[in-house]
């Protein structure tokens, strides 16, 4: 029992060490060619073959059919792409992960320490961020084959007991005994390349006859399906409160999986001799890593040859098991477009907040059109009406600045990525002020104050805005309504220059503020208004300058280069 426990432990700390290195090295991938993987994934188009090459590209970049499968969920759920497109990306992606296993396959033991130590003098020397990263990766690479090396060397004693031997002839005989044991590692370590890694180190190890593999390919492949439906789990995880076009797409995920494994299951033999045959040929226990891998390559890309042509049927058949149902209401304040999912993927999460924040900049900019329009209605339901609606912005500007702040915190953007983030914050604090200030000016403009009916008397009276101040006020809202959308326009368009409009327009706000100002006491001295209403008269005034105020703050965001459209251009 002692024996063992060397055993279970190296096992599983060269697996910790080659799940850490593996997803290393995908992260230092992602900060080294997140614009890259944009362009990549810009060639998707309605064509299948167009999208399941994009998958395929994006995976053998991340080195992660999971990154790959989740981002294309969080596209669907935002809108951003449609059911056909993503399951065609997910055909790509099966293909894309194969290149883990056919990297492992290569024989690097020599070499191991080596790879570490160039990939750290390369980080520790560098000032760049990207050769930093590449630096990263390169090391990441090394963990990763020392992690195999680790679990190769342990799993050496197992090849000579008897129990085990005997356990391991049952799985070879019985193809459905090892479907099933692949797709329970894999659902446990929640890694197909992790399981797969496992199963060549694994199979690489001698039989009795010193030469011979102790599983075989026949053996090692029925596994190797298993751990292919293993891996959906994660794209199930995904989809989990998603729309359903997310737990569509995820579906398609698991019957790729799951027909080429009913496929395939009933000729092991044969496709196990037609491996041997495409693959190098020597010893057993010295090709039966790459054998492995070249099966899961052949299994992939048989199954996307299939699937392709097919895309139609395969959504008429997800869009069958899961029907669309009636239609719920949306809940305002939920984010359209957010998806923590994607935190770990900045390319692609830092568009999906400007889609937010863009939303959320036209809920503000309809809030001051009708404040605009209700500021002299003095109706009480008009009250309510725009402190619901600043609820609303707060709490979408509130979970836009937790996304932000959670990407920050993952540490997985790019210096140019926090840069951006940071941009978005500024433009983001403007616009929930103005949110703030709009619902301020439309509440204290349709709310009775209590003031005092004379100086001599301690009694007061509820009294509203005469018609004429409400007026000026509601001219002034017009005009910061009009200066909103203009600097949003600007905002959003990388081609749009409003910023000489927008001088004259700060100017005429001022110059209106002060006549206002000069209107009030002027219908003071009259009676029109009561001398107790100009302190809360100011303040609405106050408020509307710093509407405007925002607004040039975001012209001047605009003209240093913040534009949403920068951030979409290769994604439209």
């Amino acid at each position: 029992m002692k024996e063992n426990i060397p055993i279970v432990f190296g096992l599983l700390g060269g697996l910790a060490v080659f799940i850490y290195g593996m997803n290393m090295m995908s992260e230092c991938l992602q900060k080294a060619a997140g614009e890259k993987m944009k362009k990549i994934l810009s060639l998707l188009t309605r064509n299948p073959v167009m999208g399941a090459l994009a998958g395929m590209l994006v995976t053998a970049v991340l080195q992660s059919s999971s990154a790959t499968t989740v981002m294309a969920i969080g596209f669907v759920s935002a809108g951003l792409m449609t059911l056909p497109q993503a399951i065609s990306i997910i055909f790509g992606a099966n293909i894309g992960t194969t290149m883990t296993a056919q990297l492992i396959a290569f024989k690097l033991s020599d070499y191991i320490y080596a790879i570490i130590f160039i990939g750290f003098i390369v980080y520790f020397i560098s000032k760049s961020e990207r050769v930093k990263n590449i630096g990263m990766t390169i090391f990441a690479f090394g963990l990763l084959f020392l992690g195999i090396e680790t679990m190769g060397t342990v799993m050496k004693p197992l090849a000579s007991s008897p129990v085990f031997t005997e356990l391991i002839g049952k799985v070879a005989d019985i193809p459905i005994l090892g479907v099933a044991v692949g797709a329970l590692m894999t659902l446990v370590v929640q890694s197909s390349s992790a399981t797969i890694a496992v199963l060549q180190n694994f199979a690489a190890q001698p039989g009795a006859d010193g030469v011979t593999s102790i599983i075989g390919l026949a053996g090692a492949i029925p596994i190797l399906f298993g751990d292919n439906i293993g891996t959906t789990i994660t794209a199930l995880l995904a989809s989990i409160g998603q729309p359903k076009d997310a737990k569509r797409t995820a579906l398609a995920h698991c019957i790729f999986n799951i027909s080429g494994c009913f496929l395939f299951i009933w000729f092991v033999k044969p496709l196990a001799a037609f491996i041997q045959y495409i693959s190098p040929k020597g010893p057993e226990i010295e090709v039966i890593s790459r054998q492995i891998a070249n099966t899961h390559t052949f299994f992939n890309l048989v199954m996307t040859l299939i699937w392709v042509p097919l895309v139609g049927v395969m959504v008429k058949i997800v869009m069958r098991l899961i029907p669309d149902g009636e239609v719920k209401e949306v809940n305002a304040v939920q984010p359209k477009f957010l998806d923590n999912k994607l935190i770990s993927q900045p390319t692609v999460a830092l568009q999906l907040a400007v889609r937010e924040l863009m939303n959320c900049g036209e809920q503000v900019g309809v809030m001051l059109k009708k404040a605009a329009e209700k500021i002299d209605s003095g109706d009480s339901a008009s009250v309510e009406e725009f402190v619901k609606s600043r609820e609303v912005t707060a709490e979408l500007t509130g979970k836009i600045t937790d996304y932000l702040a959670e990407m920050a915190a993952a540490g997985v953007m790019t210096e140019q990525q926090a840069a951006r983030a940071a941009e978005l914050q500024y433009v983001l604090i403007d616009i929930d002020r103005i949110s703030e200030l709009t619902k301020n000016v439309a509440v204290s403009m349709q709310t009775e104050k209590l003031v005092k009916k004379d100086k001599k008397s301690a009694k007061e009276e509820r009294v509203q805005f005469s018609q004429e101040a409400s007026k000026d006020i509601q001219k002034s809202m017009e005009l910061v309504s009009e200066m909103y959308n203009m600097v949003m326009k600007m905002v959003n368009n990388e081609e749009a220059n409003e910023a000489e409009n927008l001088v004259k327009m700060k100017e005429k706000i001022r110059k209106m503020d002060g006549d206002i100002r000069k209107g009030h006491i002027k219908r003071v001295h009259k009676g029109k208004c009561k001398a107790g209403l100009t302190a809360a008269f100011n303040e609405i005034l106050h408020n509307v300058e710093r509407i405007g105020n925002s607004c040039v703050n975001l012209a001047d965001a605009a003209e240093d280069g913040v534009r949403f459209s920068t951030f979409l251009r290769e994604m439209e």
